[in-house]
């Protein structure tokens, strides 16, 4: 009876220690049948533990693209394909013989740059991309021709004509260019020195300058290279430039969505 109960004190005793230290189980193998029925479940059971965990853990990692991404990308390569065959040129446009500017463009901006010197003075022309006018805008203008259709289709373009000497104040035009023609909208002077919080007379409206004054601005910009030849040149090129734009704005999207 006495070697009974040394038994099973010893049996209670090594099972719980069994259970919380696993790895050492070969040592009490022999001890005890228990103690191996412990160690065989307790094994069992984190096998299939970890086992049930796997699937949630690869789902919690996945990185399958989503569905909606997956038609908008399908959506932007369509339109990708439209503007490759449209009448986009990659090519940028040369400028004509006798054209007077220098052209800085660079790619990704929406404006293109012109210089040039002439008789002292620096010249810099800011132009910016077309706005495309249709002729259904001016139904109500009572004065356009109805049975012309000339008008269904014009573009205007921006720009910012700078007119400076050395360590001196500048003139500013801002004019808005048409097919043919030169529209003076703004004119100003100004000056490096005067600090950019303070406001400067800036004169009246140009269309408020007398007649004859108006006709000498114009013609002191086109003696400078601001004239309709230049400008027609600048729509056919800021048109184009604008294609070549939007093209490359679609791809950068594409890249960033399959990223």
């Amino acid at each position: 009876m006495a070697v009974t109960n040394i038994i099973r004190r010893t049996a209670s005793q090594v099972v719980p220690l069994a259970a919380r230290m696993i790895c050492r189980t070969q040592r009490y193998h022999n001890r005890s049948s228990a103690l191996l029925s412990t160690v065989v479940n307790c094994s069992a059971t984190s096998r299939n533990f970890f086992r049930s965990s796997a699937p949630f853990t690869l789902h919690f990692y996945s990185t399958k693209r989503p569905s909606s991404d997956e038609s908008l990308l399908k959506v932007l390569q369509s339109e990708i394909q439209c503007v490759e065959e449209s009448d986009v040129q990659d090519e940028v446009d040369e400028a004509p013989e006798g054209f007077p500017f220098e052209i800085e463009d660079h790619p990704g901006q929406q404006t293109i740059t012109l210089t040039r010197e002439y008789q002292g003075e620096s010249i810099n022309v800011e132009v910016h991309m077309p706005d495309l006018v249709t002729g259904d805008e001016d139904e109500n203008d009572n004065d356009r021709d109805h049975h012309d259709n000339e008008g269904a289709n014009q573009s205007q373009i921006p720009l910012v004509v700078r007119v400076s000497k050395k360590n001196g104040p500048s003139l500013e035009f801002g004019i808005t260019s048409f097919a043919d023609e030169i529209a003076i909208d703004t004119l100003s002077i100004k000056d490096p020195n005067v600090a950019e919080d303070q406001i400067a007379y800036e004169g009246p409206d140009f269309t408020d300058l007398d007649e004859n004054l108006q006709k000498a601005f114009h013609k002191y910009l086109e003696i400078r290279g601001i004239k309709p030849s230049t400008t027609n040149f600048l729509h056919e090129y800021m048109i184009n430039k604008d294609g070549r734009e939007y093209k490359m704005w679609l791809k950068n999207l594409k890249k960033f969505i399959e990223a």
